[in-house]
């Protein structure tokens, strides 16, 4: 398993929480994902053989929610 955490443009309100956690439980491949809403950030664990860190990147930002920087290990 990987883990990433992601820095989110800042997150104006909690229905943004929902829909990018939402969003990212339900993609194959990731194993956990939770939202920070104090720090906009994203962490979460994926299976790198089913989903790649820029693929994650990809759905973020085509909820229209910009990834400024990412970190994986």
């Amino acid at each position: 398993m990987k883990k990433a955490v992601f820095q989110l443009e800042t997150l104006t309100c909690p229905s943004c929480i929902k829909k990018i956690e939402t969003m990212l439980n339900k993609t194959e491949g990731v194993q956990f994902a939770k939202v920070l809403f104090n720090t906009s950030k994203v962490k979460m664990e994926f299976d790198e053989a089913q989903i790649n860190a820029n693929q994650l990147k990809d759905k973020i930002q085509n909820l229209g929610y910009e990834v400024l920087l990412a970190k994986v290990s």
